[in-house]
């Protein structure tokens, strides 16, 4: 039995629902649980029946607590930090009417190009929603839906957001949050609502969205009797808004009490991610101006081609993911589900620079740089956003916390430390975005600060490694390529 009460923080994740079942006073974890989804579609195409998020989530809080040995009766809280920006539709009764639309569905690049165009330009978007459409944006699969499936767009009852479907399911409340709401093109950053013109934009009423609470950590609800005896969990307890995964990970580490950009996050997984805390909002073209959950803001830059990337050329070559070797020559932009940033949604991957004596372990080593380049631009893109300089001294020997799957992975770090320059960090805890959600769940429950539960566990130190050589030769060789191919792979369908 814990010492203390415990708290229970889920991560949703395109391809997996992950559980922590968290010590409240000290950060424990005191037992974890996993349950996978099923992600179909081609083509563009990426879909799963929410439904699968709510039958992983009883099966992962089961094996958590059996894995913890506490009673239902220790946990006072729970909240969900789910994948950013993919589109539930929902009926009357709240029950899904087609499979969610997920974020790295790239189907709605047209109305993403049309929706920007629309409203005046980039400036106006950024100006209103501190974010210019993609596809990967909630607003523009909501419009690939009425123009695709007018039918089952004008059956709708209910929007939301993957979390909010799921935090709904828990507390019987419909309710969302700043971080996750700032994903959908239709909440301004600027305002802190809902944006009738953009609404207006997009046909949508705004009686069905979920109402967005104060901050991530807000108590929105109590588990409901039947959402308790789904998940095997106690009625009454506290649930939290809860966030997108990003913003999670953000409270996990303990961003939001230093000052601008402090601390720089590279997160790798499905995609890739860099972002950081600022209390600044953020407005600028290539970089998604987020609020984050605690009320500062998280501009991010996102790129959709990551680890499974890397994964799918290892495959390909029939080696480990371990076996590569520095490119050399050999160039890959691994852009094989096209790419976010750069904004290239139809692209395929490239590779060039091919010799006879290129080796495999090279060609995997090409893909791991040409994703790791790609997130690092995303990373100077975001400074400059900042107003500071990238090739700064005092700007890049900030330390870069590095996150996520790949983060355990030697290929990877030593990728990212070589073609960065950086010191990199290397924090202690594991499954950051489900410990950001255990402590809004901690939030929820006590009413304490969110960020500064995280800091007190501890979950964002970790050991730093120095600082090595940056590989110059081989970042000009990639961003050179870029150039050259960007008008290639933006004509491709």
């Amino acid at each position: 039995m814990a010492a203390s009460p415990v708290v229970i923080g889920v991560d949703s994740s395109t391809q997996s629902t992950k559980v922590l079942v968290v010590d409240a006073g000290t950060g424990v974890v005191l037992g974890s649980g996993r349950a996978g989804h099923v992600v179909t579609g081609e083509q563009g195409a990426r879909e799963t029946d929410p439904e699968a998020w709510w039958d992983a989530l009883r099966a992962s809080t089961g094996e958590a607590l059996r894995a913890a040995a506490v009673t239902p009766d220790a946990v006072v809280g729970i909240a969900v930090a789910g994948q950013q920006h993919g589109l539930v539709v929902l009926d009357g009764a709240g029950r899904p009417l087609r499979p969610a639309l997920l974020w790295n569905d790239t189907r709605s690049a047209p109305q993403a190009a049309a929706l920007t165009d629309a409203l005046g330009g980039p400036a106006e978007w950024l100006a209103r929603a501190g974010s210019v459409p993609v596809a990967s944006m909630t607003a523009t699969k909501w419009q690939w839906l009425r123009e695709n499936e007018p039918a089952v767009a004008a059956r709708t009852a209910a929007v939301r957001l993957p979390h909010d479907f799921l935090t709904e399911r828990l507390a019987g409340v419909a309710a969302t949050d700043p971080g996750d709401a700032s994903g959908t093109c239709w909440y301004s950053t600027r305002t802190g609502g809902y944006d009738p013109e953009l609404l207006d934009l997009v046909g949508l009423d705004a009686d069905l969205l979920p109402t967005v609470a104060r901050n991530g950590a807000s108590r929105v609800g109590s588990l409901t009797t039947a959402a308790a005896a789904f998940l095997g969990l106690r009625p009454g307890i506290a649930v939290a808004a809860g966030t997108g995964d990003n913003m999670a990970a953000a409270v996990g580490l303990g961003l939001g009490a230093a000052g601008l950009l402090d601390h720089p996050v590279i997160s790798l997984g499905t995609s890739g991610t860099a972002f950081a805390s600022t209390r600044v909002r953020p407005a600028a073209p290539g970089i998604a101006g987020f609020a984050a959950a605690d009320n500062t803001y998280l501009p991010l830059g996102c790129t959709m081609n990551c680890t499974l990337a890397v994964d799918k050329v290892a495959a390909l070559l029939r080696l480990d993911r371990d076996d590569a070797l520095p490119g050399g020559e050999t160039v890959m932009l691994p852009y094989l589900d096209g790419e976010r940033s750069p904004d290239l949604p139809h692209a395929a991957g490239l590779i060039t620079g091919l010799r006879h004596a290129t080796s495999p372990q090279q060609l995997l080593g090409a893909a791991y740089e040409g994703a790791a380049f790609t997130l690092l631009r995303a990373l100077d893109e975001l400074f400059t956003a900042a107003g500071l300089d990238p090739r700064d001294t005092a700007v890049r020997e900030r330390p870069l916390r590095l996150i996520g799957g790949g983060a355990k992975g030697r290929v990877w770090i030593e990728t990212i430390r070589r073609l960065s320059g950086r010191p990199v960090v290397l924090p202690a805890g594991e499954e950051l975005v489900a410990t950001g959600a255990a402590a809004l769940a901690a939030g929820a429950a006590s009413g304490d600060d969110p960020v500064r539960v995280a800091i007190g566990w501890g979950a964002g130190q970790g050991a730093e490694l120095p600082p090595l050589e940056r590989d110059i030769a081989a970042w000009d060789r990639m961003e050179s390529t870029l150039g050259r191919a960007s008008g290639l792979l933006a004509d491709r369908s």
